[in-house]
């Protein structure tokens, strides 16, 4: 281990932004704890937004949740997937945290006398937040996305706290990775540097020399082709790393590690080049993705399953119970508006499960409603989270309680059965960002049930994004009607898992388990979801 030192591994991008930044970062992180170090990984947003709850899906996927409740990019639950760890809030960092807090001194007093300036006011306090993580977990190095691309307006403050760091640091306790595209013009089959080369040259003028460059491309690079990058970029041929188009993002560890990015790096920062990353445990989960023994076909039901980076967790979680189970899992995207449209049998009819995930909003809901009465007529194995539970609770109201116009109050307010309604200190609550049940929360399990036998154990704890519930006037109607309630929050007060005991697998939850599902440890209720949509189906029909 390393003895009082920190070191800091800078991650950042150019030619365009979507180039797997987030997955080279995770990657590097991955290698240097398996080769025994302490590792953090923190993601630069250079957004305004203080936090990524209000971001629209479409434009940048997923809002993962950390365990302390925080409301982040998509890149954060990446880094838990690889490192197999926890983040928190300091782990994410955006442009209006940083304004935030600075703001909050100066109106305080805490600069006074002082012209609040970008230098050295806006770049000290992102220095501050940068070293933070590593100061909360005692880790030794740091890994540091800079999300967006190189010249843009919005991430040079960042690029200039970079900067400063690397001036005020010892030469070896910094290292810069940039990765960048190599587009090959299908006419000529050539790669073309040059874009590469007006990157570098753009992050020089900040003050910054790259110390390696990964170059992403559709192909490996060619030997002539990482001596051009290295002669114009000023960069070691030996630390210039192809990461050509693989079949997983899971392999790029071993992509990277092949090509020697772990001796390099290790070589930059001073660190024991004998170490060698362990990768067995990795290699053999990729073994199963690529060779299981049998296949399921498992539907999700969305209303952003154009973009399937919106359930990037899920369809992640999904793969790594396949993992545990040898199962190969294909997914459906299944747009819940087409369902609401043209009928469920149509795009539900040859699934071996149906998943219906977390959103907001009442568009698309019908569909989703009708997906759920699908699976609990014809059997098939149902796995509904958050709002999947709430929709199995409203059809569940309708089509077994009777109660015709049940709905959620999120969807309908004038509904004469709000069997989901708003939290009641949440009714009050007039601001969006960041003011709903976030984070870790406690469950208690009912013995015996499915939940229960997954998790091999009563109490729980789960991450939570949402500001609807169940409506716990409805709930001795709900259970006389065979609608079990197995999880329950702490003092028996919010239902937070559901099921119905005369199916052959069907669970709704509240809480989100797919943000804390890894490759190396998928989490357990995807595992018994997956293997249940390996039994032959009962085609008993279930009452109705």
């Amino acid at each position: 281990m390393l003895r009082n030192v920190r070191k800091f591994v800078f991650i950042t991008g150019g030619v365009l932004s979507g180039l797997g930044k987030g997955v080279v970062s995770a990657s590097i992180g991955l290698l240097l704890k398996l080769q025994g170090y302490r590792v953090s990984l923190q993601k630069i947003d250079p957004y305004v937004n203080v936090d990524a709850g209000t971001m629209n899906p479409y434009e940048h996927g997923e809002v993962f949740v950390t365990h302390d409740g925080k409301e982040t990019d998509l890149d954060i639950g990446r880094y838990e997937r690889f490192l197999d760890e926890g983040l928190s809030a300091s782990n994410y960092l955006t442009t209006g945290q940083v304004y935030w807090n600075v703001i909050r001194k100066e109106r305080a007093g805490k600069y006074l006398g002082e012209t609040i300036q970008i230098i050295p006011h806006i770049s000290d306090e992102i220095k501050r937040r940068i070293r933070l993580p590593l100061d909360e977990t005692d880790a030794e190095i740091g890994v540091i996305e800079v999300g967006g691309t190189v010249g843009d307006i919005e991430s040079l403050p960042f690029l200039e706290a970079l900067r400063q760091m690397k001036d005020e640091l010892p030469r070896e306790d910094t290292f810069f990775v940039h990765v960048t595209l190599l587009p090959r013009l299908t006419t000529s089959d050539e790669l073309k540097t040059k874009p590469t080369q007006h990157s570098v040259k753009e992050l020089r003028a900040i003050g910054i020399q790259p110390d390696m460059i990964v170059a992403r491309s559709d192909v490996p690079l060619p030997e002539p082709v990482k001596r051009k990058i290295a002669l114009f970029c000023d960069v070691p041929i030996e630390n210039v790393i192809d990461n050509p188009d693989l079949p997983t993002i899971y392999h790029a560890p071993l992509r990277l590690n092949e090509h020697g990015l772990t001796e390099r790096m290790a070589n930059g920062l001073g660190l024991d080049e004998s170490r060698a990353p362990d990768l067995s445990e990795w290699v053999s989960r990729i073994g199963v993705l690529e060779a299981p023994s049998s296949r399921v076909r498992i539907g999700i039901v969305g209303k952003y399953v154009e973009l399937q980076d919106a359930y990037i967790s899920i369809r992640e979680a999904l793969y790594h119970a396949g993992t545990a189970e040898d199962v190969g899992v294909d997914i459906a995207w299944i747009s819940s508006d087409a369902i609401a449209k043209e009928g469920t049998s149509a795009y539900l009819s040859d699934l071996d499960g149906i998943l219906i995930p977390g959103g907001f909003g009442d568009r698309g809901i019908e569909g989703k409603i009708e997906a759920v009465e699908y699976a609990r007529t014809n059997r098939i194995p149902y796995f509904g989270l958050c709002l999947g539970l709430q929709c199995a609770i409203i059809e569940f109201s309708r089509n077994i309680l009777g109660l015709k116009d049940a709905n959620s109050s999120e969807f309908d307010p004038e509904t004469p059965h709000p069997v989901i309604s708003l939290l009641e200190e949440q009714i009050d609550v007039a601001l969006k960002g960041g003011t709903m049940r976030l984070g870790i929360y406690e469950t208690n399990l009912l013995a015996g049930s499915i939940a229960a036998e997954c998790y091999g154990r009563l109490k729980i704890e789960e991450r939570h994004r949402h500001r609807f519930e169940f409506n716990p006037d409805y709930r001795d109607r709900l259970e006389s009607a065979g609608m079990r309630i197995v999880g329950t929050s702490h003092g028996d007060q919010l239902v937070e898992a559901v099921e119905l005991p005369d199916h052959p697998w069907f669970v709704g939850v509240q809480f989100h388990p797919e943000f804390t599902s890894r490759l190396l440890s998928p989490h357990p209720l995807f595992r018994g979801f997956v293997r249940s949509c390996l039994e032959p189906r009962d085609s008993s029909p279930s009452s109705s």
